[in-house]
């Protein structure tokens, strides 16, 4: 350890010192615009914080930075029996983590098969998902519901959670991944000893896949944790409603003035995003990063 100091050391003083100043300074301001950064990003969700602790009279009289006393009030607002907002919270959860676990694992198996495999038309087939994700959404949306109520699904989740299986931006992301990292002597090596396709997917390639599974992940539920279109269009009974839906019925005749209470369901509405966020965050550079090179 001294003598790593002492290195340290000695190569400091071979730095000119008006370069030692230059770079610190340069050090310090990118600090400060980074301080500056974080304070611009998280005051936005501090300033909501702030409103779901606060009054309709309160926020109506200005900003404030410190917290109120309406806290548990405006939550229990939101608890009223005919207003069931746990229950949409939790309709969130199941169909944000099911819909996004679909979406995973038949993504990478279909990306798998492209690096994997050589067959004819392969490269068609890849052309053919690339061209799906030029395809706005919003296109077949009257086609897709009334699919949905010949099929008598309409109503129910199904139609939200099945469709995350053909998911071609997943598709794309893992082929990427795999034409960076993918190790063709594993997979033969399992082949050897004797393991199933499916089995040596499973456990042979799916676990190189985490940090592309995490990233895809924070995606994929944030993405469905906010969408509001597809359970507007496809649910009618309240006790099903997503929790977005839900805090639009906030905006109506009997919360119109309770600014407090929405702005704590929209508050909650974040939360399990940036909880999501935090436990997955350490992969993102790494799942993002997948064009850095083969080993």
């Amino acid at each position: 350890m001294k003598a790593e100091t002492l290195i340290k050391r000695e190569a400091r003083r071979a730095v000119p010192r008006g370069q030692r100043i230059k770079r610190n300074a340069v050090q310090a301001l990118i600090y400060v615009l980074c301080i500056l950064m974080a304070v611009l990003c998280l005051l936005p969700l501090w300033l909501l914080f702030i409103d779901a602790t606060r009054s309709t009279t309160q926020i109506n009289q200005g900003m404030s930075l410190l917290p109120s006393k309406y806290f548990f009030i405006n939550f229990g607002t939101l608890l009223e029996k005919d207003f069931p907002v746990l229950r949409a919270f939790f309709n969130s959860v199941l169909i944000s983590f099911s819909s996004t676990a679909l979406c995973l694992y038949f993504s990478a198996l279909s990306a798998y098969s492209f690096v994997a495999y050589r067959y004819k038309g392969q490269k068609a087939v890849y052309s053919f998902i690339l061209m799906l994700m030029m395809i706005p959404g919003q296109l077949s949306m009257i086609g897709f519901y009334k699919l949905v109520v010949d099929m008598n699904i309409y109503d129910t989740y199904v139609p939200l959670i099945i469709p995350a299986i053909a998911a071609p931006g997943g598709v794309f992301f893992f082929k990427q991944y795999f034409d960076a990292n993918f190790s063709k002597e594993m997979v033969e090596a399992a082949r050897i000893d004797g393991a199933s396709e499916f089995r040596t997917f499973n456990l042979v390639v799916l676990p190189t896949l985490i940090p592309a599974l995490a990233t895809n992940a924070i995606f994929g539920i944030v993405s469905s944790w906010n969408n509001y279109m597809g359970p507007l269009m496809l649910l009618s009974t309240t006790e099903k409603f997503t929790f977005p839906m839900i805090v639009q019925l906030l905006k109506t005749d009997r919360y119109n003035t309770d600014l407090g209470a929405m702005s704590l369901a929209v508050f909650i509405t974040i939360v399990p995003l940036l909880v999501i966020y935090a436990a997955f965050s350490k992969f993102i550079i790494q799942g993002v990063a997948i064009g850095g090179g083969k080993e």
